[in-house]
């Protein structure tokens, strides 16, 4: 019995040696936590394009007697025209005639921004206006703890809230 014993201790010390020597594991653990909120308000625009004034005649068997057309230009007014005189120019017989007119915009004035804001928009012929965004009670808020919380706003406005977690090991 002795002889186990000693058999048995020789194993015990031998295994706990080997354990011992056992290399350690190196591995990099990173571990990384973000949270954020992005609030936005649409913002105003317009864009607003003049139209022309265009005069146009067409016509067979017409004489023109007095020409008309477009008018002067001048700031702040419509261009306007004066309607021609015509007459047929062999009677009894057929004839075609077609007088045209578009009235375009007026020459604008300049447009003005004060404070970010522009007053008054050019409304033209061709005009495209969107409303800006009320912000409301649009509001964001993160805790020290991480807890995010997004308040709905007004028409126009977004609340994003995002939490990343990462964990990497190398």
């Amino acid at each position: 019995m002795h002889y186990l014993s000693e058999i048995m201790k020789k194993q015990i010390m031998l295994s706990i040696a080997l354990l011992g020597s056992a290399t350690p594991a190196f591995a990099n653990i990173t571990h990384k936590m973000q949270t954020s909120i992005q609030l936005t308000v649409d913002g105003a625009g317009s864009q607003a394009a003049r139209l022309g004034s265009t005069y146009s005649i067409t016509g067979n068997n017409i004489t023109l007697g007095t020409a008309g057309g477009l008018g002067t230009l001048s700031a702040g007014d419509a261009v306007g025209y004066t309607a021609a005189d015509y007459s047929i120019t062999t009677a009894g017989s057929a004839f075609s005639f077609t007088e045209s007119f578009l009235e375009g915009d007026a020459t604008p004035s300049a447009t003005t921004v004060t404070a970010g804001v522009v007053p008054a928009i050019p409304i033209l012929g061709s005009t495209l206006t969107t409303s800006g965004g009320v912000a409301g009670t649009l509001a964001g808020t993160i805790t020290t703890g991480g807890t995010m919380t997004v308040t709905a706003g007004g028409a126009g406005t977004t609340g994003i809230g995002q939490f990343i977690t990462e964990l990497s090991i190398d």
